[in-house]
């Protein structure tokens, strides 16, 4: 599983002296996402994410965070197009808050909000959402991206409360998959982990009873269904090689370079959009 915090390139805290005159054009280009195959997501997202992804574990022995599976191989993104689209109805929390993050240095204590630079809809002509007014007070933006933040910290403390429930009871598992795409290609997904049914089944009533009471079961289930989107990503992998061999046999094809010279000239009147 790649590194999730690889979308920020360069975080720096939000500050008026610096960022006075910033703004933020946010839109619908996903493409600071299309080298990573899975970003975290909240227990609180699950419902939304189960339909559309699959769901599963990744960390290590000190913590476990739940990811969204985005791609079979690593630095692949099958969920966002070459135009930086994003095919999914639910857009998972962590891409949703990009660019802003929240940083801490003294174990969450105190989280300083921080931006991404980096990112192309940061500005300082106007374009998109000030970060601060003319009187260099904080925005209603602003403080709506505070809000999501601290939210969006508040689901993750809570997540991590649900993983550590999974590891004391040792319900997960090193998981791997295989998958044969479309041209024939095989590919392995591994470094993630999975809730074992079997042991699952095998918990006394009284901790399933505990479980369900905090609906921690449902959450047990609906990662366990996700898991069928296994399927759906390679798929998606299949059909974006197949599109784009396709695509290059084109740009090949004597009718292509015919219209292509063609073209080359230009057109006689009109506009250029």
């Amino acid at each position: 599983m790649t590194t999730q915090l690889l979308i920020y390139q360069r975080a720096v805290p939000v500050s008026k002296q610096r960022h006075g005159n910033w703004s933020v054009k946010a839109g619908s280009d996903y493409a600071f996402t299309q080298h990573v195959n899975s970003v975290p997501l909240t227990a609180v997202e699950f419902p939304s994410a189960a339909p559309e992804y699959a769901i599963v574990f990744a960390g290590t022995e000190e913590a476990v965070m739940p990811v969204v599976i985005l791609g079979v191989r690593e630095r692949e993104n099958r969920y966002v197009t070459e135009a930086g689209g994003w095919q999914a109805k639910y857009l998972p929390a962590f891409v949703r808050r990009y660019p802003f993050v929240f940083s801490s240095s003294d174990d969450g204590a105190n989280f300083t909000l921080c931006i991404d630079e980096e990112f192309a809809g940061c500005n300082q002509e106007g374009r998109g959402e000030r970060l601060f007014d003319v009187d260099g007070e904080q925005t209603q933006y602003l403080r709506s991206v505070l809000e999501f933040l601290k939210s969006y910290q508040v689901q993750f403390q809570r997540t991590q409360a649900f993983c550590r429930k999974l590891k004391e009871l040792e319900l997960l598992e090193p998981m791997q998959a295989k998958f044969t795409l479309g041209s024939g290609e095989r590919a392995l997904l591994a470094g993630f982990m999975a809730v074992n049914r079997d042991r699952l089944k095998g918990l006394s009533g009284e901790k399933l009873a505990e479980l369900a009471k905090t609906d921690e079961l449902e959450l047990i289930y609906q990662h366990l269904q996700s898991l069928r989107n296994l399927s759906v990503v390679a798929q998606k992998t299949a059909q974006q090689a197949t599109e784009s061999e396709t695509a290059q046999r084109e740009s090949k094809s004597p009718a292509a370079e015919e219209e292509s010279q063609q073209g080359a000239a230009g057109p006689a009147g009109g506009n250029i959009h």
